[in-house]
């Protein structure tokens, strides 16, 4: 049986890995589309935005199905 150490860091690793993937796909399609008013975005911000997304993956996940309401 797994102790609770081991149960809270697989619930944080697996927290992690969906970030990433979210991640990688939040920085390359929708940040531009979460945005109030569509604009272009850097590489350089996307770079930036890349570790936030990660670990805020659930309220950026919640904006960005909002902005998809909107179109």
């Amino acid at each position: 049986m797994l102790s609770l150490g081991w149960i809270v860091f697989y619930a944080a690793a697996f927290y992690v890995a969906v970030g990433v993937v979210f991640a990688l796909l939040f920085v390359t399609v929708g940040v531009t589309r979460a945005l109030p008013e569509p604009i272009p975005v850097s590489l350089g911000a996307r770079i930036l935005f890349f570790p936030a997304s990660t670990i805020l993956w659930p309220l950026l996940l919640k904006r960005w199905l909002k902005a998809k309401g909107r179109e």
